[in-house]
C-alpha cells in the first residue's frame, strides 16, 4: 500500500515535471529505475501517452488561435472592401455571408438563384442565364451586374462574380463562391459619360477632340456632315482650317495659350465646296495636374441664323399691320436727326376711344382700320418727312429740315381731317377722331426721349379739347410733372398705408335716426398732407391705380363696421364707391366675397354705389353684374343720379335698391325749376320702389324741402361732415346714448 502511494506521488511529480520541463522526461528510466520491472515500464508507458497528448492538445490550440485569427483577418479584409463575400452549398441551398449589407441571407426557396427575391424583376432573366452558362461551363468565371435591393427596398447596381469549386462524383456542382460589389457609383458615372457622348453625337454643331499635339483623336457625325468624307480619312490628322494658311493656325494657337479659349467667325467650305459663315470654337482640356490632355474644336454653321437676323432685323423695324416704320427704327433715325444742327418738328396722335372699336367690332377689322388709315396719311407726308406707328393706335410724324408754324399747323389740320372722315368698312361706317401733340427740336428737347415725352403731354391736353392739335409749353410740362408726383404718391401711399377711410352719416329725414353712412377715402400723406380726392381719383382711374385704392378702402370699411356691429353700435349699411374701373374687372365679384369672408361681414351690411355713367356704358353687361352681385345679398345704389344719360327703360332692369340724388340738384332747389327736378327724381324712384337718399345737404331748407318731396335719407353737412373711424366711433356712442336717453331727434353737429 505504502508502496503504490509512493508510485502515485512519483507520478504526479513526474507529470508535474514534465509540464513545467518537458526536458525532465529523458530522466525518467533514472528515476523509476529502482521500480519493479513491470511496473515501470506501465508507468512509462502512461507517462509518454501523457505527454503526447498534453503536446496535441496544446498543438491544436495554437492551430485554432491561429485559424480564428484567419477567419478574422478575412472578415476585416472583406468589411475593408466593402464586399459582400458568399459560399453557396449547391446540395442544400444553403448560403453563407460576410459582409452581407443588402441582407440576403433571406433566401428564397423556390428559385434557382438564391437571392432571386432580391433582384430587380428587369435583371432576373439575365442573372439566371449567365448562372447556368457557367454551370453549364461555358464561361471560368459567373459574371453578372444587375440591381439588387438592400433592407430598405433601394436598389443598387452591383457586380456579382463566382466560381464552382467543388463537384460531386459525377462532376455536378457542389459548391459555388463568390463576391458582391455595389457598383452604384461606377454606373452612375458610366450613364453620365454615356449621356454626354449621346449628347455629342446628337448635336448639330461639328465637333472635333484633337490631343495636346493637335493631332485629331475623334469627331462626332456632324463634322462628317458639315466637311464630308468619313472618320477614319481624318484620324491622326493635324489640325487646320481650310482657306487658311499655316501661318494663321500658329497665330490661333498662341492666342489659344494664352487665353485658354479661342473663338472666331471664319469663312470655310463645306463638302459641297460653298463658303459658309461658320464660328469656330477651340477650348483647352486640362487633367488634375492642370496638363493640357486635348482640345475640343467646335464648329457652329451661321448660316440660317444669319438669314433669321436679317429677316428680324426688317421685322424690328418695321410695323406687321401697317407696314411703317416702327417704333425702334423711330427712335434710331430721331438719333439721326438729333445730331444735325438742323431744325425738325415731332407730331404724336392717337386715336380717341379706338379700344371701343377692337372690343366691340373685333382686333382684325381693328387692323384693318389702322392700314386704312396709314394709307391715307402717307398721302399727306412730305417726301423728306416719315410717318411711324409707335404701338398700338400712337403714330407719329417728323417732319425733317423745319420749324415752320405755319407749314406744321397745315399739316396737323390736314391730318385731323384726314382721320376724322368716316371709313366704310364690313358694312360698317367708322367715324374716329384724333388729338395730336407738336414738339420742336432742338426748342423742346435735345433728345427722342424727351421730344416724345413732351410730345405726348402736349397730346395728352389736347385730349381735352377733343380732335385739336397743340404745341408744347411749360405750363403742360409742369401740369405733367405733378401728375407724375402724384401718382408717384399713390403708389408709395398704398404701400405705406396712407389711404384711410372717413366716414359721413346718412340720417332717417322724419326721425334724425343714424340709418348708415357712406365710406369716403382720404390720401393722407406725411409731406404734402392732405390730398384732395378731385385731384388724385381721376388720375387714378386713368392708371388703374383706383382699382387697389377701391379695395383697399372696402376692406377698411368691413372691418371697422364689424367692429362697430360686435360693439353693439351699428345695425346699418356701410355705402362703398364703386369704380368704372373696378366694375368692369372680371372678378369683381370673387374680389368682394374675399374681402367679406376675411372680416366676416354679412353682406347684408354692405351697400355698393355705382355712378349713372358706369352702368349705362353698357347697359346689358352692367345688368349682369348687377343681378350677381344683388344675388349674394349686396344692395345696390346709383349714385349722382341725373347727371347722366339714363334710360328709364334701362333702369327699371337694373336690381337696384337705392337712388342718391346729386348733391348739384340740392343745391339748385332755391328755384322752383330745381325744387321740381328733385320732385321728378324722387317720384321716379318711388314709383321704382326705391329708396332715396339726398346727399349734399347742408341748409334747414333743404332738409324742409326734402323732407315735404319725401325724400327719406340725407347726409351732407347739415348733421355731420366725413368723419374718421375713431371720431365716428365717437358719434355712434353719442347716438347710442340719445337712443337711451329716449331723445329720437338729433341736434344738429357743429
Amino acid at each position: 500500500m505504502i508502496k503504490q502511494t509512493i508510485k502515485a506521488i512519483i507520478i504526479m511529480m513526474l507529470l508535474n515535471s514534465v509540464l513545467s520541463a518537458p526536458s525532465l522526461a529523458l530522466n525518467l528510466n533514472q528515476q523509476l529505475h529502482h521500480l519493479e520491472p513491470l511496473w515501470a515500464g506501465i508507468c512509462v508507458t502512461f507517462i509518454f501517452l501523457s505527454i503526447y497528448l498534453l503536446y496535441s492538445n496544446r498543438k491544436l490550440k495554437r492551430a485554432q488561435t491561429a485559424l480564428q485569427q484567419s477567419e478574422q483577418r478575412l472578415k476585416s479584409t472583406v468589411e475593408g472592401s466593402g464586399d459582400t463575400l458568399w459560399d453557396w452549398n449547391i446540395a442544400t441551398g444553403e448560403v453563407v455571408r460576410i459582409n452581407d449589407k443588402y441582407m440576403m441571407h433571406k433566401s428564397g426557396k423556390n428559385h434557382f438563384i438564391p437571392n432571386a427575391h432580391r433582384i430587380h424583376p428587369q435583371d432576373l432573366a439575365l442573372v439566371d442565364k449567365l448562372l447556368k452558362q457557367h454551370f453549364a461551363e461555358k464561361t471560368a468565371f459567373f459574371e453578372a451586374s444587375y440591381r439588387l435591393k438592400d433592407n430598405l427596398d433601394q436598389y443598387h447596381w452591383v457586380l456579382d462574380r463566382g466560381k464552382i469549386i467543388e463537384k460531386d462524383s459525377n462532376l455536378n456542382p457542389i459548391r459555388m463562391t463568390g463576391t458582391v460589389r455595389d457598383i452604384s457609383h461606377l454606373k452612375s458615372t458610366e450613364e453620365r459619360l454615356n449621356l454626354f457622348a449621346k449628347c455629342v453625337e446628337s448635336l448639330t454643331d461639328a465637333i472635333a477632340i484633337y490631343d495636346h499635339h493637335f493631332r485629331l483623336v475623334d469627331l462626332n457625325p456632324s463634322y462628317l456632315v458639315l466637311f464630308g468624307g468619313n472618320r477614319s480619312q481624318y484620324i491622326g490628322k493635324a489640325f487646320s482650317l481650310p482657306g487658311y494658311d499655316e501661318r494663321y493656325i500658329n497665330q490661333v494657337k498662341t492666342s489659344l495659350k494664352e487665353t485658354d479659349h479661342w473663338q472666331e467667325e471664319l469663312r470655310l467650305r463645306n463638302h459641297k465646296d460653298v463658303l459658309l459663315p461658320i464660328e469656330v470654337t477651340i477650348d483647352e482640356i486640362k487633367n488634375s495636374h492642370g496638363q493640357i490632355t486635348n482640345y475640343v474644336v467646335v464648329y457652329s454653321d451661321l448660316t440660317e441664323r444669319k438669314k433669321a437676323e436679317s429677316q428680324l432685323h426688317n421685322l424690328s423695324n418695321r410695323d406687321r399691320t401697317t407696314g411703317l416704320p416702327n417704333r425702334n427704327l423711330f427712335f434710331t433715325n430721331l438719333k439721326k436727326l438729333a445730331c444735325q444742327d438742323t431744325h425738325h418738328a415731332l407730331l404724336v396722335f392717337d386715336l380717341d376711344n379706338f379700344k371701343k372699336i377692337n372690343d366691340s367690332l373685333g382686333h382684325q377689322l381693328g387692323d384693318s382700320l389702322l392700314a386704312k388709315l396709314a394709307m391715307r396719311l402717307n398721302k399727306l407726308v412730305r417726301q423728306k418727312d416719315t410717318l411711324y406707328r409707335l404701338g398700338g393706335d400712337e403714330f407719329a410724324l417728323v417732319m425733317s429740315g423745319t420749324n415752320d408754324i405755319h407749314t406744321i399747323t397745315r399739316t396737323a389740320k390736314q391730318f385731323l381731317a384726314a382721320i376724322a372722315t368716316p371709313f366704310k368698312m364690313a358694312n360698317h361706317e367708322l367715324v374716329i377722331t384724333s388729338s395730336v401733340g407738336i414738339v420742336l427740336f432742338p426748342e423742346d428737347g435735345s433728345t427722342p426721349e424727351i421730344l416724345l415725352k413732351n410730345a405726348d403731354t402736349a397730346m395728352y391736353h389736347a385730349k381735352q379739347k377733343g380732335n385739336h392739335y397743340l404745341f408744347f409749353n411749360d405750363s403742360m410740362n409742369a401740369q405733367a410733372v405733378k401728375r407724375l408726383q402724384i401718382e408717384n404718391l399713390m403708389r408709395f401711399g398704398l404701400k405705406e398705408d396712407h389711404f384711410v377711410v372717413y366716414y359721413q352719416p346718412k340720417m332717417d329725414i322724419k326721425t334724425g335716426r343714424l340709418v348708415g353712412m357712406e365710406a369716403l377715402v382720404r390720401f393722407i400723406t406725411p409731406k404734402k398732407g392732405i390730398i384732395s380726392p378731385g385731384v388724385f381719383i381721376p388720375i387714378a382711374e386713368e392708371t388703374g391705380q383706383i382699382i387697389e385704392i377701391g379695395e383697399v378702402v372696402l376692406d377698411k370699411a368691413c372691418k371697422d363696421v364689424k367692429r362697430w356691429i360686435d360693439q353693439d353700435l351699428f345695425d346699418g349699411r356701410v355705402a362703398v364707391n364703386l369704380s368704372a374701373k373696378q366694375f368692369s374687372l372680371p372678378d369683381l365679384t370673387t374680389r368682394i366675397d374675399i374681402i367679406l369672408q376675411k372680416n366676416q361681414l354679412p353682406s347684408y351690411f354692405l351697400e355698393l354705389e355705382i355712378t349713372e355713367g358706369t352702368i349705362m356704358d353698357d347697359p346689358k353687361e352692367a345688368i349682369s353684374i348687377m343681378r350677381s352681385l344683388s344675388a349674394r345679398g349686396i344692395h345696390l345704389a346709383i349714385d349722382d343720379f341725373g347727371t347722366g344719360y339714363s334710360s328709364l327703360a334701362y333702369l327699371k332692369q337694373f336690381p337696384l335698391n337705392t337712388l342718391k340724388v346729386d348733391k348739384a340738384f340740392v343745391d339748385d332747389m332755391v328755384s322752383e325749376r330745381g325744387r321740381n327736378m328733385v320732385d321728378s327724381i324722387v317720384t321716379i324712384a318711388h314709383n321704382l320702389d326705391l329708396h332715396v337718399v339726398a346727399e349734399g345737404v347742408e341748409k334747414a331748407e333743404q332738409l324742409a324741402a326734402l323732407e315735404q318731396l319725401n325724400c327719406q335719407t340725407i347726409q351732407g353737412y347739415f348733421y355731420s361732415k366725413p368723419l374718421s373711424a375713431s371720431e365716428f366711433t365717437a358719434f355712434l356712442k353719442a347716438q347710442k346714448q340719445r337712443e337711451n336717453n329716449n331723445h329720437p331727434h338729433l341736434k344738429v353737429v357743429n
